[in-house]
């Protein structure tokens, strides 16, 4: 049982004074790193003087650059030798950045995925297939390390290799995966192509979805493809990767287990906290890691927290399934778009298949968004006058929502190129 239920349940009051008390020790466990030393020296910020939560905003924000300029040891807090791991993330907006943790920071990290996955649902009886990827990357390690805890059966799968995969769902009896949205929708492909039903022909209960985001029409289609319930995780490599914030059973939400992180949601532009309930940037410290902590860490993730209790009685705060990255931000005609918005919308419209792909072109000073959406096959009957209506709603559809009006292209089921690991969803071919 990893029910904790002290902790996940702990009135606000006592929690708030728990965090300051961390916080304090996390200000002075952060003052021996490079970084943190100099800053609060710039700054003549003193650790012991700190008094409240409201003060928050008296401790610099940290960026991913910070990061980058003091690689690869400059946030150390701790000597090298006291050190087990190291995680980095995959450097897909530049230089990758490094995380490194203790012993006790493993294990507290263990802690944190068991206590996501047991408030899902898994239990000791489970068989547990790890479909993501093992090595810097967090999600294969820091899913496995927690199952274990847990003490469900893991299955180190690892990512890619579908066929293999639903092998060792039906050879092991698997009834939780760990997995990334974009793939769970290609690899029911491989189901229909070996003529398998995951419904009939595996036992399959529960879905982790995390490493993209993804609209909610996603993860109902994927709940409906297996036939389980597939929970939204949440976690960024810096603040461990996943297991800060996760789906109860209601699915309202992800609770962000506020006894480890300290939140606040802030405007990117101003970097001013925003009341609760406005959607802002996600701003994210440590508060119980020993090697490196981090404090006010800008995750350029958008969100919001949810006002008002979680009818499962958890009194750690809920915040709304992220809505893109500042950095994944489109700018098209003075437009801002986020790639999920497209992928919502296209996910509402029946003959819609289960992949699409965003091709920006510039021509001139004009740019254009052309969506190359995938159709049922059904819609290739060789009547053209099927193929334009739904190409007409496609655009209308996305138009009302998107505001501006997107060339759409329909292809044929399984022709847009698939990738095991995260969905290559926009090529940007403009010019600066």
């Amino acid at each position: 049982m990893y029910w904790e239920k002290e902790t996940e349940t702990m009135p606000r009051r006592e929690l708030k004074a728990l965090q300051l008390f961390r916080l304090k020790e996390t200000l002075n466990r952060a003052k021996a790193s490079t970084h943190y030393g100099m800053k609060f020296n710039e700054i003549k910020f003193d650790p012991d003087s700190f008094g409240s939560l409201e003060d928050l905003g008296s401790i610099p924000l940290t960026t991913k650059d910070d990061l980058r300029e003091h690689w690869p040891y400059g946030f150390l807090s701790v000597p090298k030798d006291d050190l087990v791991r190291m995680h980095s993330s995959s450097g897909t907006t530049g230089r990758a950045t490094v995380v490194f943790h203790t012993l006790k920071d493993i294990q507290g990290w263990a802690d944190l995925i068991a206590r996501c996955m047991y408030m899902a649902g898994v239990r000791r009886s489970d068989v547990f297939q790890n479909m993501m990827t093992y090595g810097l990357f967090t999600g294969g390690l820091g899913f496995h390390y927690g199952a274990e805890k847990v003490g469900a059966l893991v299955i180190p799968a690892g990512a890619g290799n579908s066929k293999r995969q639903i092998q060792l769902m039906r050879d092991f009896d698997t009834t939780t995966i760990h997995i990334i949205p974009s793939y769970a929708l290609h690899l029911y492909t491989t189901f229909e192509e070996m003529k398998i039903d995951p419904k009939k022909d595996t036992r399959l209960k529960f879905a982790f979805l995390g490493a993209e985001p993804h609209s909610e029409k996603t993860r109902l289609k994927i709940e409906e493809l297996y036939g389980l319930k597939a929970f939204n995780s949440y976690g960024l490599s810096e603040m461990n990767g996943p297991g800060v914030a996760f789906e109860c059973p209601f699915q309202d939400g992800l609770h962000l287990w506020e006894d480890h992180f300290l939140m606040e949601i802030i405007d990117p532009n101003t970097l001013k906290p925003l009341p609760e309930g406005e959607e802002g940037e996600l701003i994210l410290t440590t508060l119980t890691r020993e090697g490196m902590p981090i404090l006010r860490y800008r995750t350029k993730d958008l969100t919001r927290v949810i006002p008002g209790p979680c009818p499962c009685g958890r009194t750690h705060r809920r915040i709304e399934r992220i809505k893109g990255r500042t950095d994944d931000m489109l700018i098209i005609k003075g437009v801002n778009i986020f790639p999920i918005q497209v992928e919502k919308k296209l996910m509402e419209i029946p003959g819609v298949g289960r992949n699409f792909q965003i091709i920006l072109e510039r021509e001139g000073f004009n740019d254009d968004m052309i969506v190359r959406v995938e159709v049922e096959k059904e819609y290739f009957d060789g009547d053209i006058l099927h193929l334009e209506r739904l190409q007409r709603r496609i655009v209308e559809e996305l138009k009302s929502d998107i505001l501006i009006t997107p060339k759409v292209e329909l292809v044929e089921p399984n022709t847009l190129p698939k990738g095991e690991g995260k969905a290559q969803r926009v090529i940007d071919n403009r010019k600066e």
